[in-house]
This record gives structure tokens, C-alpha cells and sequence, in this order.
């Protein structure tokens, strides 16, 4: 958005990327009008209030810049166009205002910096109505005595003109008399030439002088050709960009000065756009090229010069195209052999056609041939004369240089003469060129085939198509279907670059890949390196650790194999004095049966002797033997108590024993226990250490996984190891029950037995009683039956040994000393020894089978 305000601050205007501009009013904040510019304008680049001394800071000229380069000052409340500066060829790239307001400084595109006078440039607005001035002209100014009506501008029109007539008198010389005022002319030269030109006078200068004046040359030349400054047709041409012919036209004609191309390829671009038979024309850059030179800085009149020259002095031109113009050639040659036929016939003697002496000429309007001062005093008579006097000149050309051309006798020599400078005096041929044209006959002048000077149409450029239409679309299409294959090759190409350097990209990506895998590779070499380095050392601290818990281990196995082997030697020293006191007890039993045997046979002796006693003798022997049998009795008693204490020390030793192993299961249980939470602490101490680590080596952390995987496979393995020592200990537990219950069941077969025995002692003592009450017949059946019943006392005493206590049921025993008694003790003892040799065998395997504890 580009915005301007007024010097008092009450008008605010903006614009932007539209043809819009939008005024506000500042004090009441609201949209008072919007300016619409011309339709070619299409945004605003800058803007300024023109500052005016007179106007109390309400400012009423704003300065408009837009995208075309020109700079419109318009008034904003009447919305009129006053003046604008710059144009189409010579744009205005910004600009600036003094605070004065008398002066616009414009910066161009070609680099000039221009100051505007705003005094002269608004003096046609500032002047005053004009007056009506009588003036009486006599009978030799004027025909008619009427009185006109002029203006001020025809009187400065006038004297104008009177200055250029005195200087044309002067330059003429003494032949000039007083010229009487004539009438004013009608004709087409005087009414379109501006300012109040008189092409009569400004050809008796050209015909005095040979050429305009330099400082005024060009302005003469906009002015004879009446060109129409068509502003916006010019600028629709050229915003249609660069014609596809003349894309490449700095490969074709290299110019050292890139502006000078510049403008040459957009003058050719409009024309092509103009006509398209323009975009197929050879020799129209050469054509153009003199003109680009003296009117690089204003573009359109350098178009419009060009479009002229094209409409008017190149009639016929492209009527044979793309050959060259046979007919105005053959005009050329026709005057040729009207006003020299010797040159005509040497030209034909060698094969020298007009194509090879006219035509290298006038394709390049005779800048080959010229020099610049040359080609300006040409074609200032050029422009000045009838369309055909170019045709003339180029007949002059060869004439004014027939004795160099009749000394050639090569083809080539004709053909670089015609394309070279020669040396020859310009205002000879411009001489011999008027002589032709006045000298000519009319059915040979070209004048009778060539149109009159027309020039072009004002708001539009003419419609050119005096062409061969066909042709020229044929070849347009020819040259769309060669872009557009260039297009596609050059497409292609650019496919196939733009692919090569993909791969060429790709490649150098592989190769960059490549370097950068070695160069992980070596990284990850040295990796591995310094990995198994640590690797190695925590092996060896492993193997450390490993040799220090196996020393370790080694020393608990030994302690305990010594614990072990004390605690079996001290069972088998227990054993042993076990197995020696059941010996000594045997020992001692035997001979206590051989005692009471020896005794049992003094004493029978001795009770036969006494048989023969008195029965109260028998009494009181039977009382002595019931005070015996009851000490044996006590005696028995304290036996089978002090075996019933052996038992129960026997059980509390296997009970120490089994508290001691679950004391030491315990204990392992317990280690083991502080070994997991050892590990436990150690892995949390890993984890952290690597998650520390885990930013540095990934790798690691992997190993480290699978380190605390292997740790939880261990921690399963010694839960199971747990599980089955406890199911060890649990069985062992249920074998120590079964024995206990074997034992049981041992003793409950023992009380069994003992039953029975004392069920066989009741009924014996009942035998015995019957027999006792027989007794008291016959005092041989007494002895005989007192003998038995001693007999039968020691088979009892020896059976209470045994663990066998009988009493009768009357409260007394019976005794009996039978042989068959002695036959059952030796069946007794040898049951004992049995019985002892069986627990002694047991025990020794127990002791051989048993399985040592485990170890960890």
C-alpha cells in the first residue's frame, strides 16, 4: 500500500496493486471519492501532493507513479489529468519533490537523473483566457481582407516560422529576394506537419545544406513523419514480453552493450507482435539496428519510426516472401538501365543480378555500406522525399560507383563491394539521387507504383497483412513446431541433466554413505575393541571373584566336611560305645544266665536235699523267693527305665541332630537370601549405572539385558533349588515321620507280643496252680512241681530281661524248672542276638546310604 498525505493533514490518499485510489478525509474519518487512473495502469508505486505556496497547505495536485514509468499529476477534486512526465521508452524508476514545489526530480531507467521545471510544465494552465485580437492584413499578406480571429499560439506559431524563413534566405545567399507573404497552403505536408512547420522550407534547407541540423535532426525527422505516439497500443505490444523469434537473437548478433540489446530485442518483439510476418523476416534486425542506435532512450519513437519506414518505404516488400522483392527489384533495374546501360550490361555479363546490388543494400536501409554521418545525411533526404526516392539512391549508389564496379569481373568482388564501405562523397549520391528522380520518365519512375507517404493511425497502429499470409503461417507454424521440439529437446535435456545429476547426487550420497559406514565401522571397530577390553577385565575380575568364591566355597566345604566327619565320627563313636555297651550287656546277661544257671542247678541240688524239709521250711523258701522275685521285679523295672532314658536320649540326639540340619538349612536359606538381595542391589546398582551409560553405548545396555535376564534365570534356578531343598527337607521330614511310625508300629508289635506272652504266662500260672493244688497229694509231685515252677520263674526272669513283665492274677507267681524252660530261654537269646544283629546291620547301612547335605 503506497499512501500520501496533504501539508495540513486533513487528505489522506492510497493506493497499491490496483488503478484505484482511494482519498480520505482525516477529520471526519470517512471515504470521500475514488480516483480511477487509465485503464493501463495497473498498480502505483509512488505518490506525492505538489506543494503550492498559494494553496494555505490544502494540497490539490497529487503526483502519481505508476508501473509503466509514468508520472501523472492529477487534481483531486476535479479528477482531471493535467500533465504527465516520462513514457513507455523512457520510464521514471522514482521520483522526488522539492518542498518548494517548483521543481520534479525523476530518476530514469537508463540512469539519467531528470529536473522538471513545474513552472513551465503547468504554464499552459496557469495562463489566461486568450484575447480575441483583431488584426487587418493587406491584399498582398492575404487575398481576403477579412479579420481572423488568432490566438496566441498562432502568433508565436508565426514568428516561429518567420525565424526558420529568414535563416533559409540567409543560407541561400544573394538569389534570395523578399518573398511576399503567401496565402496559407492547404496541402497534406503543411497540415500535418506540428509546431507550424513548412516541409517546402525545411527541404530548401535540406536542399542547402544536405542534411538537418544534428541538434535538431531528430525532432525533425518525429515531426515529417507525423508519428502518432500511440502510448497504450505501444505498451499493450510490449507487455505481450519477448516474441519466441527473437528469443535468442544475442546468440545470432552478440552486442557488447546489454541495453542496447535490450531495447533491440523488445523494439523487435513489438513489431513481430505488430505483424508476425516480422517474426520471420531474416534481415530486420540489420534493418532496425541503425534506428535502436539513435533512439535507444525512447523506445516508442524508435517503434514507431521503424513501423513507418516499414509501411512506406518498404512497399511491396513482402509480397514474394521469403524471397526477395522481385518487383521492386525489377524497379531498381529499370531505372538502372534507363540512366546507365553499360553498368547494366556489365552486371548481366557477369551474372550480377539485382539481387546481388540492390538487394544486399536496401535490406539493410545502407548501413553496411555507410558510416553513421553518412547514413544520417542520407536518410534525412530519405525521410524528406517520396517513398521511391530510396529506390532512386540506391541507383545513385551504383552509378555514383560504376567505375570501381566496371573493373570487377569476380562474382565475389561484386558481392563485397555491396556489403563494404567504399569510398565515394555521400553528397554525391544524395546529388545523383535527385538528378535520377528528376530525370526519370514516369513509366519508369517507381513513383507510379508506390503509394504516397501515409503515416500511421492515431489510438491504433494500421492493420499490416500485404504479405503472402500462407506462407508467413505456414512458416510461423514451422517455427512453433521447431520451439516446441527445442522445447521438448531441451526439456529432455534438461530431464537428462537434471537425471545425471540425481545420480551424480545419489553417487556422491553412496560414496558420502559409504565413508560414513567405514567410518562407523572403524568406530564401531574401536567400539568392540574397547568392549571386549572391558569385556576381558571384567573376565578376569569375574575369574577374580570367581577363584575368591570358589576359595571361599572350598573353605565352607571343608569346614563343613570336617563338621561332617566330626558329627559321623561322633555318631560312630556313639554308636560303637552303643554296640560295645549292648555287647557288655549281652555279656553280662550271658553270664548272669550261666550264674543263675549254675546257681539254679546249686540250688536244686540243695532243694533236693530240702525236699525232704519240713513244709514249713518249704513255706518260709517260698517266701524268700517272693521277696527275690519282686527285687528282680524292681530290678527289671529300673532297667527298662534306664533303656527308656537311652531312647529318649537317643531321639533328643536325632532331634538335636535335625534342629541342627534345619539350623543349617536355615542358615543357607538365609545366605542364600542375603546372596539374592546381594544381587538384587547389585542389579539396581547396574540399572543405574547403566541408564548413566545407556546415552554412550547402546550396545551395552543390550548386553546388560540379557546380563539381567541371565540374573532372573539364576534367581529362578535358586528359587527352584529353594523348592527343592524344602521338598528335600519336607521328605526327609515325612522319612523321619515313617521311621517314627515304624518305631511305633515296632513297639505296638512289641506290646502285642508282650500280650500274648503274658496271656501264655496267665494261663501257665493257671496250670501252675492246678498243678500247685495237686501238690498237696503226694510229696514227690510237690518237689517235682516246685522244681518246675523254679524252672518256669527263670524262663520268666530271663523273658522280663527282654522287656516282658507277667504277673498272675492272683497277685502270686508260680515257678517252674522244666527243661523245656532252659530249651525256650536259648530260643529267647538267640532271637535277642538276631534282633541285635539286624538294628546293628540297619544302622551301618543307614550310616552308608545317608546322603550328605547339600551343598551351595
Amino acid at each position: 500500500i503506497v499512501s500520501s498525505s496533504s501539508r495540513d493533514g486533513r487528505l489522506l490518499v492510497a493506493g497499491g496493486k490496483s488503478r484505484f485510489l482511494h482519498v480520505w478525509t482525516l477529520d471526519t474519518r470517512r471515504l470521500l471519492r475514488i480516483i480511477q487512473l487509465p485503464a493501463k495502469v495497473k498498480s502505483v508505486k509512488e505518490m506525492e501532493f505538489l506543494p503550492d505556496k498559494f494553496d494555505a497547505g490544502s494540497s490539490q495536485v497529487l503526483g502519481v507513479l505508476s508501473q509503466d514509468g509514468i508520472m501523472r499529476f492529477i487534481h483531486i477534486h476535479t479528477c482531471k489529468l493535467l500533465f504527465d512526465l516520462g513514457s513507455v521508452g523512457d520510464r521514471i524508476n522514482t521520483m522526488a519533490m522539492s518542498p518548494t514545489g517548483h521543481h520534479v526530480v525523476g530518476v530514469m531507467e537508463d540512469g539519467n537523473l531528470n529536473i522538471y521545471s513545474v513552472q513551465a510544465l503547468t504554464a499552459e494552465l496557469n495562463k489566461p483566457p486568450p484575447p480575441l485580437v483583431s488584426v487587418v492584413s493587406s491584399q498582398r499578406k492575404q487575398e481576403t481582407g477579412d479579420v481572423t480571429s488568432l490566438s496566441q499560439a498562432d502568433l508565436t506559431q508565426g514568428k516561429r516560422a518567420s525565424r526558420l524563413k529568414r535563416k533559409a534566405r540567409l543560407a541561400q545567399g544573394s538569389d534570395v529576394s523578399a518573398v511576399d507573404v503567401k496565402p496559407k497552403k492547404t496541402s497534406q505536408e503543411q497540415v500535418g506537419l506540428p509546431e507550424g512547420l513548412n516541409m517546402d522550407k525545411l527541404m530548401a534547407i535540406l536542399r542547402g545544406y544536405g542534411e538537418y541540423p544534428a541538434k535538431y535532426r531528430m525532432f525533425l525527422w518525429r515531426s515529417i513523419l507525423r508519428l502518432p505516439e500511440n502510448h497504450a497500443a505501444y505498451a499493450s505490444l510490449v507487455d505481450k514480453g519477448t516474441h519466441p523469434a527473437y528469443e535468442n537473437i544475442h546468440e545470432k548478433f552478440p552486442i557488447k552493450s546489454r541495453k542496447l540489446l535490450r531495447v533491440l530485442q523488445r523494439t523487435l518483439s513489438a513489431l513481430s507482435h505488430w505483424s508476425a510476418i516480422f517474426g520471420e523476416m531474416d534481415y530486420l534486425p540489420l534493418l532496425t539496428f541503425p534506428f535502436v542506435k539513435l533512439f535507444q532512450n525512447n523506445q516508442l519513437v524508435l517503434f514507431e519510426i521503424i513501423a513507418t519506414v516499414l509501411v512506406n518505404w518498404c512497399q511491396h516488400w513482402f509480397e514474394f516472401f521469403p524471397n526477395p522483392p522481385i518487383n521492386v527489384l525489377g524497379m531498381v533495374e529499370n531505372v538502372l538501365a534507363f540512366q546507365d546501360k553499360e553498368l547494366l550490361q556489365h552486371f548481366v555479363k557477369y551474372g550480377v543480378t539485382s539481387q546481388i546490388y540492390a538487394w544486399p543494400v536496401l535490406e539493410t536501409l545502407f548501413s553496411e555500406v555507410l558510416t553513421k554521418d553518412e547514413w544520417l545525411r542520407l536518410f534525412d533526404n530519405v525521410l524528406s522525399n517520396h517513398p521511391a526516392f530510396l529506390l532512386m539512391c540506391v541507383v545513385a549508389y551504383c552509378t555514383a560507383c560504376r567505375g570501381p564496379l566496371l573493373q570487377c569481373i569476380e562474382f565475389d568482388d561484386f558481392k563485397y563491394f555491396f556489403h563494404h564501405r567504399n569510398a565515394m562523397d555521400i553528397g554525391d549520391v544524395i546529388k545523383e539521387a535527385y538528378r535520377i528522380q528528376e530525370t526519370t520518365p514516369p513509366d519508369v519512375h517507381p513513383e507510379r507504383m508506390l503509394d504516397t507517404f501515409q503515416p500511421l493511425t492515431r489510438g491504433q497502429y494500421p492493420v499490416f497483412n500485404k504479405y503472402p499470409k500462407f506462407i508467413v503461417d505456414y512458416q510461423v507454424q514451422e517455427r512453433e513446431r521447431i520451439r516446441e521440439e527445442e522445447l521438448e529437446y531441451l526439456r529432455q535435456r534438461q530431464v537428462s541433466l537434471e537425471l545425471q545429476k540425481e545420480t551424480e547426487r545419489r553417487q556422491q550420497e553412496e560414496a558420502a554413505w559409504y565413508r560414513q559406514q567405514e567410518l562407523l565401522l572403524e568406530a564401531e571397530e574401536k567400539r568392540r575393541k574397547m568392549i571386549s577390553e572391558e569385556e576381558e577385565k571384567l573376565y578376569e575380575q569375574r575369574s577374580r571373584l570367581q577363584a575368591m568364591n570358589r576359595e571361599v566355597k572350598m573353605k565352607e566345604m571343608k569346614l563343613l566336611d570336617a563338621t561332617r566327619r566330626k558329627y559321623m565320627n561322633y555318631q560312630q563313636k556313639q554308636r560303637t560305645s552303643e554296640i560295645k555297651r549292648l555287647d557288655d550287656e549281652i555279656q553280662r546277661k550271658a553270664a548272669m544266665r550261666e550264674m543263675e544257671t549254675q546257681h539254679a542247678v546249686q540250688e536244686a541240688e540243695i532243694k533236693n536235699l530240702e525236699l525232704q524239709l519240713q513244709k514249713k521250711m518249704f513255706e518260709q523258701e517260698l517266701y524268700r523267693e517272693h521277696a527275690e522275685t519282686t527285687q528282680k521285679l524292681r530290678s527289671e523295672y529300673d532297667a527298662f527305665r534306664k533303656r527308656q532314658e537311652i531312647e529318649d536320649r537317643g531321639q533328643h540326639r536325632v532331634n538335636l541332630a535335625e534342629r541342627e540340619r534345619e539350623q543349617e538349612i536355615r542358615r543357607r536359606l538365609q545366605q542364600n537370601l542375603a546372596h539374592a538381595e546381594h544381587v538384587t542391589t547389585d542389579a539396581e546398582t547396574r540399572k543405574q549405572m547403566e541408564y548413566r551409560q545407556e546415552l554412550d553405548n547402546l550396545d551395552r545396555e543390550m548386553q546388560n539385558v540379557q546380563l539381567a535376564k541371565l540374573q532372573n534365570e539364576n534367581r529362578d534356578l535358586e528359587k527352584e533349588v529353594h523348592k527343592l531343598m524344602n521338598e528335600l527337607k519336607t521328605r526327609r521330614e515325612g522319612e523321619a515321620i515313617e521311621t517314627l511310625e515304624e518305631l511305633q508300629a515296632q513297639r505296638r508289635q512289641a506290646d502285642v507280643a508282650a500280650e500274648r506272652r503274658t496271656r501264655l504266662l496267665r494261663e501257665e500260672s493257671g496250670l501252675a496252680e492246678d498243678h500247685l493244688g495237686q501238690l498237696g497229694n503226694t510229696l514227690d509231685q510237690s518237689f517235682e512241681r516246685l522244681r518246675d515252677l523254679r524252672q518256669r520263674a527263670t524262663d520268666n526272669r530271663d523273658q522280663s530281661c527282654l522287656n516282658e513283665v507277667s504277673t498272675g492274677t492272683d497277685g502270686t507267681t508260680t515257678l517252674s524248672f522244666d527243661r523245656t524252660g532252659r530249651t525256650s530261654l536259648d530260643e529267647g537269646e538267640a532271637m535277642l542276638m538276631q534282633e541285635v544283629r539286624r538294628l546293628r546291620e540297619k544302622l551301618t547301612s543307614d550310616s552308608r546310604t545317608k546322603k550328605p547335605p547339600a551343598e551351595f
